[in-house]
């Protein structure tokens, strides 16, 4: 069912955020959806100046996600939103996320998906409850040589995986950007508004899934060693964690928000018997495949000898970049294919997004790694 554009709501990502252009470009690259509602701020007076500087009809701008709910629930269905977009601070995630599923509307949410781990689990159970899409923008499965690498996992191509590295370090926190209306936002720092973490529950969340996405590996336990640089932060802003996943692989990741001059260079390293792979999310065209003999093997984006799902998420041929507003318009394109089915009746396909399970398992992570780093213990289990 493509006769027309999918209509698309939005909470948060008013005039001044960082990450809700970044969803309002990404879902509409395709042409396949419009934005024609959203509550974009708690302050009602932003919302109505956001919805203006997007065009969008003043009636369908709204003062609250409630508000908006409640008046998009009595449009004909030819008129109301397919699906809403959540791009708010993590605090409010689980609440809005949940209201618009009761709602009857399909949901996109930026990850984290909740606070806590409960919430998580009854988000999930609610998201199968309800049968709706749920979408969690973990964008860097997106990106089309980490498909790649995902395929070459998963057919045994490495042969038995031993290793994995994966690298997030960033470097603002380190001069502390004390500006209050930057585009990082300072409510990553206050637990009140981001949940119990800073680092691990921005950027560390992000590394856990790559490795899991890429790999199939699942965590059994870890120790974890945070670490508080910048003084008048209440949450952490450094992290390394050893892991041992099922299985019997060995894993490091490092996350950090205080590596001074680092900008985004997410990176996984994958050691098997076999071979070894890398991707970095700076260089994102390549990804390298290493064999014991020395050899190296630079696959490259948009060439014919790629896995279909690596070819598919291609937007430009070989040599031209895909970027990060590609990689996130590739989850909101899987998503639209769910959503397109739920909207016909028809029997929802298997779209390749992370999602609900997705966020119930990223924390777990982040309760299991903030655990352990408040332990004495050298080793904690991977909470359930």
């Amino acid at each position: 069912m493509k006769n027309r554009r999918l209509r698309m709501g939005m909470v948060g990502g008013a005039v001044g955020a960082f990450i809700g252009p970044v969803h309002r470009m990404a879902a509409t690259l395709d042409g396949e959806a419009e934005l024609v509602a959203g509550a974009f701020s708690s302050n009602p007076a932003k919302s109505r100046k956001t919805g203006g500087e997007l065009m969008l009809d003043p009636r369908r701008t709204y003062d609250s996600y409630r508000e908006m709910i409640a008046k998009e629930s009595k449009l004909p269905p030819g008129e109301r939103v397919d699906f809403v977009s959540i791009v708010t601070p993590n605090a409010s995630h689980f609440d809005i996320a949940s209201a618009f599923l009761k709602a009857g509307f399909n949901v996109v949410c930026d990850k984290p998906m909740t606070t806590s781990l409960k919430q998580a689990k009854d988000l999930h159970r609610l998201v199968r409850k309800t049968g709706k899409v749920f979408a969690l923008t973990h964008n860097y499965t997106g990106y089309p040589m980490v498909k790649q690498a995902r395929h070459m996992c998963g057919k045994g191509m490495l042969g038995k995986i031993n290793k994995v590295v994966v690298e997030y370090p960033q470097g603002w926190m380190a001069g502390f950007i004390t500006n209050p209306g930057n585009a990082i936002g300072m409510w990553r720092m206050d637990p009140k508004i981001a949940g119990g973490s800073c680092c691990i529950g921005d950027i560390g969340i992000h590394a856990e899934n790559l490795v899991r996405y890429i790999t199939g590996l699942e965590v059994e336990e870890l120790c974890a060693d945070l670490s508080t640089f910048v003084k008048i932060n209440k949450l952490e802003d450094d992290g390394n964690i050893l892991i041992h996943y099922k299985g019997g692989a060995r894993g490091i990741l490092y996350a950090s928000q205080i590596s001074a001059g680092e900008e985004n260079p997410l990176s996984i390293r994958v050691y098997g018997t076999k071979l070894g792979l890398e991707w970095r999310q700076e260089d994102p065209n390549y990804l390298h495949v290493k064999d014991p003999a020395g050899y190296r093997t630079r696959y490259s984006k948009g060439n014919d000898y790629l896995c279909p799902e690596a070819k598919g998420a291609a937007r430009l041929i070989w040599g031209h970049p895909d970027g990060f507003i590609e990689a996130f318009a590739n989850i909101y394109r899987e998503a639209y294919r769910g959503i397109r089915a739920e909207i016909a009746g028809k029997r929802m396909p298997v779209c390749d997004h992370p999602t609900s399970l997705d966020g119930v398992v990223g924390l777990a992570f982040i309760e299991t790694v903030l655990a352990s780093g408040r332990s004495r213990s050298k080793w904690t289990r991977m909470k359930s």
